[in-house]
């Protein structure tokens, strides 16, 4: 199998470009979007075509500038300007944009790049973005990969401006691991699949000969952990991205399900389920122990570290219908947080620690909310026949999940789709895939370089 990890490598080069964005950097900061309200005017920027050094070069500077554009309308907070509208096209990474050409466009920023190839075949692309109003440079940036990695430069150029506009860290720049599903609901064909957070560059990492479910990343975004039947058996497994080999984690005598990784990588928080009950254990992946975190008669599942290591959450049934709980990494302390109408389940906590995204049910319906660790602060995000799933981009700013719509009296549709969401609870937007989609994972970072 190809090796992700090794064919995604970058060098990047510091050049003088950007010692003249530190100075541009800190000369100005009004040009800026609060993501934190409510539903954002999107900004309008600039993206025209980067500049080609030569016929070579020249579909890879359309493409990327494509991409970054597309990167940025995505997350509802930018609006790029249609490049027909344009009265001119930039000179040169190297000269100043003539502003008097893109302020009558109300573009509030501008984005001038250009590509090459150098002698040793690899790709070098270049960009600078330029507030058009104050006429400043706010940031830039020059890459070199290979020409396979194309995309990912775009990536990384999108992140750096959401970055520099916002004060976020960017997303564009990661993976989503999911479920793909297709064939009749009585013999669906479940595979485990990989791909951009665009969609771009799918795989299939199983072949749907054995029922998969839940994939989770690892920190280190090498291995994957997940549930799959094989020969009737439900078992947990981890995945290696890079050789393709998987491996049974530990031989338990009853159900293993909901596993997910510790933030170190170094074990894999799970549910254990015998004789009827569902307790929630843990397990070094170095010395393959395992240990017992709840010991209660009810159901306890889908734990969920927070991103310092020192707490849980995790739904239980133990006060008589499903809500979430929150314990200390060794068991104790567990106490409930979820007190609204409805049952909760599919906990979350965001990579920033300030949030848990969780599922509810009420009133036959399925929302998709967030919530403070301490039960606070309850918000509802979007609902719908099922929506299920919730995961977080590594910015701790979108969410991602599954919708499904009700099956017709024949059993048709009913087919899994993948959406993200922002965090205020606005553009929701559907993610493409060859086929459903459920049960998405969030890569905790940017691609390993």
């Amino acid at each position: 199998m190809t090796r992700v990890v090794n064919s995604f490598r970058l060098v990047f080069l510091i050049a003088a470009l950007m010692v003249t964005v530190l100075f541009a950097t800190n000369a100005r900061a009004e040009l800026t979007v609060d993501i934190t309200q409510g539903n954002v005017e999107p900004l309008p920027i600039a993206v025209p075509d980067f500049l080609p050094s030569d016929d070579a070069a020249r579909r890879f500077s359309i493409d990327i500038a494509q991409v970054v554009a597309d990167d940025l309308e995505r997350s509802g907070l930018f609006r790029p300007i249609d490049k027909r509208a344009f009265y001119a096209k930039p000179q040169g990474l190297g000269v100043k944009p003539r502003f008097a050409n893109w302020k009558p466009l109300n573009a509030q920023a501008l984005v001038v790049g250009e590509v090459g190839i150098e002698p040793n075949g690899a790709l070098r692309a270049s960009f600078r973005l330029w507030d058009v109003f104050a006429e400043n440079q706010m940031t830039g940036l020059s890459l070199t990969t290979t020409q396979a990695n194309w995309r990912r430069v775009a990536h990384i150029i999108a992140d750096t401006i959401y970055e520099r506009i916002t004060g976020e860290v960017g997303y564009f720049d990661t993976r989503i691991v999911y479920i793909a599903e297709s064939g009749p609901a009585d013999k669906r064909i479940k595979r485990l699949s990989i791909m951009d957070q665009d969609g771009a560059n799918h795989r299939f990492l199983t072949d749907g000969s054995n029922l998969v479910l839940t994939p989770r990343f690892s920190p280190t975004q090498q291995e994957i952990t997940y549930l799959a039947y094989f020969n009737d058996q439900p078992r947990v497994y981890l995945f290696n991205i890079d050789t393709g080999e998987q491996e049974l984690l530990g031989d338990f005598p009853g159900m293993t399900f909901a596993p997910r990784f510790s933030p170190d990588g170094d074990s894999v928080i799970l549910s254990f389920a015998q004789d009827g009950n569902s307790d929630i254990h843990v397990m070094d992946l170095r010395t393959r122990r395992v240990r017992r975190l709840t010991d209660h008669p009810a159901i306890d599942t889908a734990p969920s570290y927070a991103p310092d290591s020192r707490k849980i959450v995790f739904e239980s049934d133990r006060g008589g219908s499903q809500q979430l709980y929150v314990m200390n990494t060794d068991g104790s302390s567990q106490r409930r947080i979820s007190f609204g109408n409805g049952r909760y389940g599919t906990p979350v906590w965001s990579p920033r620690g300030d949030l848990i995204a969780f599922t509810k049910i009420f009133r036959g319906k399925f929302h998709i909310g967030v919530m403070r660790p301490d039960g606070s602060g309850e918000r509802l995000l979007t609902r719908g026949f099922l929506v299920e799933g919730p995961t977080w981009a590594p910015n701790g700013r979108v969410l991602m999940f599954f919708r499904q719509d009700k099956s017709d009296a024949r059993g048709r549709g009913g087919i899994p789709r993948l959406f993200s969401i922002d965090l205020t609870g606005f553009n929701e937007r559907e993610l493409g895939t060859p086929v459903g989609g459920s049960d998405p994972a969030w890569s905790p970072g940017p691609l390993s370089q």
